[in-house]
């Protein structure tokens, strides 16, 4: 009972709007410019580099500005390697399944590394779901626009989140204290804790990639890099309890939000239109991105599919059903990692020898 009421449990505002608004800004003004250019292949990449203002949403202005700029120049680097990786298939005449494969494996040490970045950077949010969806959504992407032109874009997408991150010191009310944060010391329970991690996320982003991509060359459905997202999702929480009630919030979050983007492709919408929804859903998930993981979801998955949608002509039926089972596969992958050392350690506790003997 204490879990279902965890999955439904709405905490309070923080002024979550502003973060929100700033987050849906950086998307919604480098989109619609590519709309504008008549460029919306290039959208993708201004997605992935507008997570850089999701980060460092609570710090004061010096502090946030370090945080993005960190997490801005990795996420510039996993977009390059992405890119780079997508071009590898065709170099080396891989067929489809080969070049499958190989994402699958990249994105699995895409993984790992960027959750130890992250943590020994004291980055929130923590882990590498981010990076996992762009180095894979981009390296999956059989036509290829220019490089220097998808890293243009993406560079100037980063900086413009710099920008919007530090605007709020031109008015006096929300002006923090400039000062920078001091150097980064870790313990070595710290480092330690930090790659123990990193190979946490490599197992489920491993796992969950491997078992999507075998499924759906049976079943006939793709995306398997949504399954390797969802995996890492009930790895960020503070209790086993918490972790799972993620990755249960995560699927009905995905069902729910399946249903709005379902509504929303009946209307039709104008490439503008759906650039300004990506954007109210940008603002609406991280207005409860913290507050209710469920909610948030009912916003994420229309965003997510809709930046896939705007790219170029797809089935909209085979993506809303390619999320589904790829966010149950993934999810489910990611709650049996949570649930795997407690269970391993019930088990050997169960099968010592009476009395403290050891054989």
């Amino acid at each position: 009972m204490k879990v279902l009421a965890d999955l439904f449990t709405m905490a309070p505002g923080n002024q979550d709007h502003h973060p929100a608004i700033r987050c849906a800004v950086g998307v919604f003004v480098p989109l619609t410019t590519l709309v504008l250019l008549g460029r919306v292949d290039l959208a993708i990449f201004a997605s992935f580099g507008a997570f850089t203002g999701i980060y460092g949403r609570g710090e004061p202005h010096g502090a946030r500005l370090v945080t993005q700029l960190r997490a801005g120049g990795l996420m510039l680097t996993v977009i390059l390697l992405g890119a780079l990786t997508a071009r590898i298939g065709p170099l080396w005449g891989m067929s489809a399944e080969q070049h499958m494969w190989l994402v699958v494996g990249a994105t699995t040490l895409v993984a790992g590394a960027c959750s130890v970045a992250i943590s020994l950077w004291r980055i929130r949010p923590a882990g590498s779901l981010f990076h996992i969806f762009a180095f894979a959504a981009i390296a999956s992407i059989p036509s290829q626009p220019p490089l220097w032109q998808g890293l243009l874009v993406s560079v100037l997408t980063v900086l413009f989140c710099l920008l919007i991150g530090i605007s709020a010191r031109v008015l006096p009310s929300r002006r923090t204290q400039w000062k920078l944060p001091p150097p980064i010391r870790h313990t070595e329970g710290e480092r330690r804790a930090a790659w123990l991690e990193g190979a946490g996320y490599v197992v489920a982003a491993g796992l969950a990639g491997s078992l999507a991509t075998l499924a759906g060359q049976r079943l006939g459905f793709g995306h398997n890099y949504w399954a390797m997202v969802a995996a890492v999702v009930p790895l960020v929480g503070h209790s086993t309890r918490h972790r799972i009630s993620r990755g249960i919030q995560r699927i009905l979050g995905t069902v729910a939000g399946l249903l709005v983007l379902a509504g929303v492709l009946l209307l039709d919408l104008e490439p503008w239109q759906m650039v300004l929804m990506m954007a109210l859903c940008q603002f609406g998930a991280e207005l409860f991105i913290i507050r209710q993981y469920l909610v948030a979801q009912i916003f994420v998955t229309p965003l997510a599919l809709s930046a896939t949608l705007l790219m170029g002509p797809a089935s909209p039926g085979g993506l809303l059903r390619d999320r589904i089972v790829e966010t149950v596969i993934g999810a489910t992958v990611g709650i049996a990692v949570v649930l795997a050392p407690a269970v391993l350690a019930r088990f050997r506790s169960r099968n010592r020898p009476p009395g403290g003997i050891r054989s």
